[in-house]
């Protein structure tokens, strides 16, 4: 008998130690998931060991799957199979007494529905199994997943999935998700939890998306939802392995699989969703979900599985004051500016006047004197020069820039490039020292990278060109490389042009922030609100609930996206200073975030001033005279930004009664200091004496219990009141 592992690094829940099953968990890790998305020959998208802060990708879905009471893992791999195999192999990850890991190794496999073919036929399933993409990070428990999906189980045999999803809102303007991805819609039985519609690609629908009839008729309420997002983590039955020998025509994971079972009424196989709420799970398919992670891994939202923290794979840093993560052995000039936000690895030197923030630099490279860099990813054993500036690019190992040389936002630099002195590399290029082939292969490789294809040549021209690429890097000598270069005066590489209209897209999959023209073009061009109809084009209501009596709009649920949405508000406007966002595009993205939750412009008002507040409050200070001085500081500089919501008294009073309820509940080491800061905000003509004075006159016919504030700043209402008469 195998019971469930207990919580072993902190992610295993509290009912661990329950005997969930009586066989071994297992679990089947598709690796090729993003092994092909950044291949050598195309660029893409990050290779399968990519570097994620200090470990490599598949090392942080391999310590959440071990820590979570997984006891067996198959990890299928085709395309950089030996890369794979090769690294696990030598890795402390085999060998493990309680933690199995096993290879499995295809080149003939072109889709998901392959793979998991060629898994059922070896008969090592032998149970329930987690089924994962290689590129999830995740520090979720499975304990309450797992639990939820086996008493179906028992109750329904058809129950043969549950799919493990979590709160994520879409931008209304750019209608992808912060992770890159394009907006998502589901139908929900409210009650059951049963995944009744799926689509993932409702951008290309031109706002409309249809309802059979008979999903309307057979259930009495649905939950219609673009607020999720799928963590590709799926709880599954033995029986999905055999549907999909039996039903060759199910490649993806998603468009075919889970939309088959959707629509088969002959079988009657149901999946059914898990959502998550405190744990963290999201899925690495792209340039912008690559860089979103790595920084929820830096900002500590993937705890345990964060940099100063030792598990398989990763170099151990310490953790500094403002989110720095530094190598004990790191060179350092003492004129360096390193800002907050910041990953520097092992055995790196930094030159002097150097400047580096928001970024990860990883181990054994050499950075000269009076270089930028900022928002980017900086591989191994990278070389940059005197001068150089870098901003929000990626650099992979062993690349050298020359004295001078610049890289634009989104800029990828594959394997040993050498950029030229001086050398300006145009925004959103991809450089590698492959010349780019005439005949590609397809963009879509294998499904379960998002893209569902039938070319049967794929595996074998990425083969072809990994061995190509390995041969150039370690053969060529410098002179021969150097000859060959589109990237300046000795400078080694080719700058890969894009698609026909491929610039255009560009922006969305970049590491790159969206830039500020684009925002603009988009909100122009903003079609009207999405119109939700059956087939017979009869438009249903808007909101979540189908049925009148089970809409969601309780206040339970305006307060929770209200909360939500302070969140949002906050962590956006910590990004705009960490990251020297411009004011004007703060504003974008926090319109955008008011469209999403359908909110007024009085509660961007309240959002902003609550986090500049705790801006101020997290700063250093000993007395509450400093922390008055850190509030003057904070709103002197983003002065502009909060003045910009404040276009009446209506949004001024908003501010005073948002700060009123700060210094009752969430941030009471303000409440002695209200009067002062009040003073402070008149001061700054943040507050006009009309608001401060209608705030005070509605607060006169509230309870003694709510005068509290308003007692305390009676002497400042009265001066108020009598320089207004003075005035008059």
């Amino acid at each position: 008998m195998v019971a469930k592992k207990g919580n072993k690094g902190g992610m295993g829940g509290e009912d661990a130690e329950e005997e969930l099953t009586r066989v071994p968990l297992q679990a089947i890790l598709l690796a090729d998931s993003f092994a092909t998305l950044f291949r050598p020959i195309t660029l893409e998208r990050p290779k399968v060991l990519l570097p994620l802060v200090n470990a490599p990708m598949i090392d942080y879905t391999l310590a959440w799957l071990e820590s979570a009471g997984v006891d067996e893992v198959f990890v299928f791999c085709c395309a950089h199979s030996k890369q794979v195999i090769d690294y696990l192999e030598n890795s402390k990850w085999f060998g493990q007494p309680n933690f199995s890991v096993t290879t499995i190794e295809s080149y003939n496999s072109t889709s998901a529905g392959d793979a998991l073919r060629l898994i059922y036929e070896k008969h090592v399933i032998r149970g329930d199994f987690i089924l994962v993409t290689g590129d999830t990070v995740s520090n979720m428990p499975l304990t309450q997943a797992l639990k939820e999906h086996k008493e179906r189980r028992r109750k329904d045999s058809n129950a043969v999935m549950t799919m493990v999803i979590k709160q994520s809102k879409s931008s209304p303007i750019t209608h992808q998700s912060r992770l890159g991805t394009e907006e998502l819609f589901m139908a929900i039985d409210p009650e059951t939890k049963q995944l009744l519609y799926y689509e993932d690609k409702a951008a290309a629908l031109k706002g409309t998306i249809s309802l059979d009839k008979a999903l309307l008729m057979d259930n009495s309420s649905i939950s219609l939802h673009n607020d999720k997002q799928d963590c590709y983590i799926d709880i599954c039955s033995p029986e999905v392995l055999s549907l999909f020998t039996d039903n060759f025509d199910y490649q993806h994971l998603r468009r075919h699989f889970v939309k088959g079972l959707l629509v088969d009424d002959i079988m009657g196989y149901k999946i059914f969703t898990h959502e998550i709420h405190s744990s963290y799970a999201a899925r690495i398919d792209n340039y912008r979900s690559y860089d979103t992670i790595s920084k929820d891994i830096i900002q500590r939202w993937t705890y345990p599985l964060v940099p100063d923290v030792q598990f398989f794979g990763n170099s151990v840093t310490k953790l500094e004051r403002q989110g720095m993560y530094r190598a004990s052995d790191v060179e350092l000039s003492r004129s360096a500016k390193i800002g907050p936000f910041t990953v520097i690895g092992s055995g790196t030197k930094i030159g002097n006047y150097t400047e580096v923030s928001n970024s990860v630099i990883g181990e054994g490279c050499v950075i000269g004197s009076d270089v930028s860099i900022d928002g980017c990813y900086i591989w191994d054993k990278v070389t940059i020069e005197d001068g150089c500036k870098l901003k929000h690019a990626i650099v992979c190992d062993g690349v050298i820039m020359k004295s001078g040389a610049v890289l634009e936002a989104g800029v990828v630099l594959s394997f040993k490039v050498i950029i030229g002195s001086r050398f300006v590399v145009p925004a959103y290029s991809k450089v590698s020292l492959l010349q780019q082939p005439v005949k590609q292969d397809s963009d879509e490789e294998l499904e379960y990278a998002d893209n569902s294809s039938g070319n049967i040549e794929i595996a074998t021209l990425s083969n072809a060109a990994e061995k190509l690429e390995e041969e150039l890097r370690t053969e060529l000598s410098d002179s021969q490389i150097q000859s060959v270069s589109e990237v300046g005066n000795g400078g080694a590489g080719f700058i890969w042009s894009v698609s026909e209209g491929g610039h255009d897209e560009e922006w969305r999959h970049s590491v790159a922030p969206i830039p500020m023209d684009r925002l603009v073009e988009i909100i122009k061009n903003a079609t009207d609100e999405l119109d939700i109809s059956n087939e017979d084009g009869n438009i249903l209501p808007p909101s979540g609930e189908l049925e009148p009596d089970s809409v969601n709009d309780s206040d339970e649920d305006v307060r929770d996206d209200s909360v939500q949405f302070e969140k949002e508000v906050e962590a956006t406007f910590l990004r705009a200073v960490n990251e020297n966002v411009k004011e004007d595009h703060v504003i974008l993205e926090v319109n955008s975030l008011r469209l999403s939750y359908n909110l007024a412009a009085t509660d961007c008002a309240g959002a902003l001033f609550y986090a500049m507040m705790k801006l101020a409050l997290d700063a250093p200070h000993g007395s509450p005279g400093e922390l008055v001085k850190n509030v003057a500081a904070v709103i002197t500089k983003w002065n502009k930004l909060l003045k910009y919501y404040l276009p009446s008294i209506d949004e001024e009073i908003e501010v005073i009664l948002k700060f009123e309820e700060m210094c009752l509940e969430s941030t009471k080491e303000y409440s002695t200091l209200f009067v002062q800061i009040l003073h402070l905000l008149y001061d700054k003509d943040i507050l006009e004496e009309d608001a401060i004075l209608n705030w005070a006159s509605e607060k006169e016919e509230a309870d003694e219990s709510d005068k509290l504030l308003l007692k305390q700043a009676e002497k400042f209402i009265q001066w108020l009141n009598e320089a207004s008469e003075e005035e008059e």
